[in-house]
């Protein structure tokens, strides 16, 4: 597996309009998009910082992963994402290396990713993602 890149760092937050405020009034970014994520339950925002994002993640229902993260561990980064050239290649690696996956193949992220989890028990208690964009 070749990782080219963190691609994003996923930040969970009660409201976009008001966490956003820090990025773009004190750290003087742009927020570029903002993009719902249905199956997920989450509305994405994008930070674009050179080649990486942050990503804002608002839950849009109360049973939500995002809003479940943030009722048990409050706001903060949630997960952190590596870019890979291939990721059914990353994928069919990670199994045979016997990493606990949360996504066995991958499925459609935000700003038109293919996106899969690792189990956080395998990576020290982070939520990693990997992610394809072409």
């Amino acid at each position: 597996m070749r990782i080219k890149q963190i691609d994003h760092i996923g930040i969970a937050v009660k409201a976009i309009k008001d966490a956003g405020k820090f990025y773009t009034d004190v750290l003087g970014l742009e927020i570029q998009d903002i993009e719902e994520v249905a199956d997920q339950k989450v509305n994405v925002a994008f930070i674009p910082i050179m080649e990486s994002e942050v990503e804002l993640l608002e839950s849009t229902h109360p049973d939500g992963p995002v809003a479940k993260y943030i009722e048990s561990r409050g706001e903060g980064i949630q997960h952190i994402a590596f870019r890979v050239e291939n990721i059914e290649e990353a994928l069919e690696e990670l199994k045979r290396k016997g990493v606990r996956l949360i996504d066995q193949k991958p499925r459609n992220g935000a700003g038109g990713a293919r996106i899969a989890f690792i189990h956080p028990r395998e990576t020290n208690g982070v939520l990693v993602e990997i992610c394809e964009r072409e």
